[in-house]
């Protein structure tokens, strides 16, 4: 969500916005303003960060998290300064995989002052293939395009803007120095096995994007840009990547016995050599697996995808609202109940958002619940509450954060018979009453899902503090409505149950 208010629209040449990513292996930060429909840079920052190599048995380490911060503390004095109308923050695979991610996301979010969001490896895919899209030609054909991180791997098939078939393979360049190359000792076996556990990595996928075929591949960030650039300083003209490059710098790479000595390679920078064997064991696997024999790179990467995400959402052209639908469509969902529901939801929290310090994004969350809330009717209708949160948690769901994906699961979790007070155990205090006070309204939204659409919603008024809602309907409205009555009363002793009074 936005933590600060948008102050001109993104349809001006003086709207900017900043994407930040948290990357395993560096965090960047990328300022643009809006010019003549396209994101111009403004600033761009970058610290190789290596948060990868601070994973030890599953956490991070307090140094790792030190030096993640330090890097922030530099971004955030940038974005003090610049005043972006609206900034994002992402996380990828190592925040996905630290048992202590919470942890540094908090202390993170804390020196931005914008929240942390951690995004699965499918997003994050589909997100660095929006961002080298938009520095490829508009064209229809499909690309295959690779981007070798420092701990996963993502491969999509795409077409323009839109990404059709995504997968985060894991894999990096990091994990893999971790693994293989420890103490920088470069050893033909190493290699060798780097390589073989690459390969085995993009057989899980291999079938299904052969069948689906591309008409180019592109490379995108770190590791393969890093290959291209060597390339080019070794011919004296940028060069596409072939497999007999990468044969000829597998040679090279091999005759030297440490990382260290990596520095005769032309063109290679000094804070890639440590990370190079491993990145270019994987780019050979992916070579030789997938059968591609020339790859071009793009200097497109996940910020520059975030950013242009960030301006469709400002722009109502939100991808999560096409995530939402298309869920929808899958699960045969009654669309009459949900848009009464999502009526109802939208009047009582328009009615109680100032009283209950919800902000906008709070709203389209809601909005998103009430369409999904009969999603688990398509497995069965015993328990379809718990259903429906099982589909939300485990789908693919483009655009959503895994924060924002696990709260809307809790919300439809919620959203009938008892309130489901543990769900809620674990969370932070300001994100628990957040998501019980949503939680709160789609309950009493959906009890109106049997009022018939052609009598009108009645024009009651809700009032809210604390842990207190009250209703106020028209004179004899609840008589004529007894099972709206009925399921009133119900309610109310399901919520007293969870320290919430309802009158009405």
């Amino acid at each position: 969500m936005l933590s600060k208010t948008i102050t001109s629209s993104p349809g001006t040449d003086n709207f900017s916005v900043a994407a930040v990513d948290l990357g395993s292996n560096s965090f960047h930060m990328l300022v643009t303003r809006v010019n003549q429909g396209e994101l111009r840079p403004v600033e761009a920052l970058g610290e190789h960060v290596q948060l990868a190599a601070g994973l030890h048995k599953g956490r991070l380490t307090a140094e790792s998290m030190t030096r993640g911060l330090h890097c922030l503390t530099q971004f955030s004095q940038a974005l003090a300064v610049l005043k972006p109308d609206a900034v994002r923050v992402v996380a990828t695979n190592t925040l996905r995989a630290a048992k202590n991610a919470a942890e540094f996301t908090a202390r993170a979010s804390t020196t931005l002052g914008y929240p942390v969001e951690v995004i699965s490896g499918r997003e994050e895919a589909r997100l660095i293939y929006l961002g080298v899209a938009h520095t490829l030609a508009d064209d229809d054909r499909a690309r295959l395009m690779i981007d070798i991180g420092g701990g996963s791997t993502e491969v999509v098939i795409g077409k323009r803007f839109k990404a059709r078939l995504t997968e985060s393979l894991h894999m990096g360049c990091v994990s893999w120095r971790e693994q293989f190359f420890p103490n920088g000792h470069i050893k033909r076996k190493a290699f060798e096995r780097a390589y073989q556990a690459a390969y085995l990595e993009v057989l899980n996928i291999r079938k299904a994007y052969r069948r689906r075929g591309w008409d180019n591949v592109v490379g995108s960030s770190g590791t393969l840009n890093a290959i291209a650039d060597v390339l080019t300083a070794q011919s004296g003209e940028k060069r596409e990547i072939t497999r007999a490059d990468l044969e000829q710098l597998k040679v090279r790479v091999l005759g030297f016995n440490n990382v260290d000595e990596l520095a005769t390679i032309k063109g290679l920078k000094e804070r890639r050599r440590s990370v190079f064997p491993g990145g270019l064991a994987i780019c050979c696997a992916l070579f030789d697996a997938l059968e591609i024999d020339l790859m071009i790179t793009s200097r497109g990467a996940l910020r520059e995808g975030v950013a242009y995400e960030l301006l469709g959402r400002l722009a109502h052209e939100d991808v999560r609202e096409r995530t939402v639908n298309a869920m929808m469509e899958r699960s045969h969902v009654d669309i009459d109940n949900a848009e009464r529901v999502e009526e109802v939801a939208a009047h009582l929290f328009k009615e109680i958002q100032k009283s209950w310090q919800l902000s906008d994004a709070d709203g389209d969350l809601l909005s998103w619940a009430a369409r999904l809330h009969e999603i688990g009717l398509s497995i069965a209708h015993s328990q379809f509450h718990k259903h429906g949160q099982y589909l939300i948690n485990n789908a693919d769901l483009p655009g959503f954060s895994l924060i924002e994906q696990q709260a809307l699961g809790i919300l439809v979790r919620g959203h009938r018979r008892k309130f489901p007070v543990s769900v809620f155990n674990g969370l932070p205090p300001g994100e628990r009453l957040r998501l019980e006070r949503l939680c709160v309204l789609l309950r009493l939204a959906v009890l109106f899902k049997y009022v018939e659409s052609a009598e009108g919603m009645p024009r009651f008024n809700m009032k809210a503090r604390s842990y207190r809602c009250d209703l106020d309907f028209p004179a004899q409205w609840l008589s004529r409505h007894p099972l709206t009555e009925a399921q009133l009363r119900i309610e109310q002793n399901y919520l007293r149950k969870a320290n919430y009074q309802l009158q009405f």
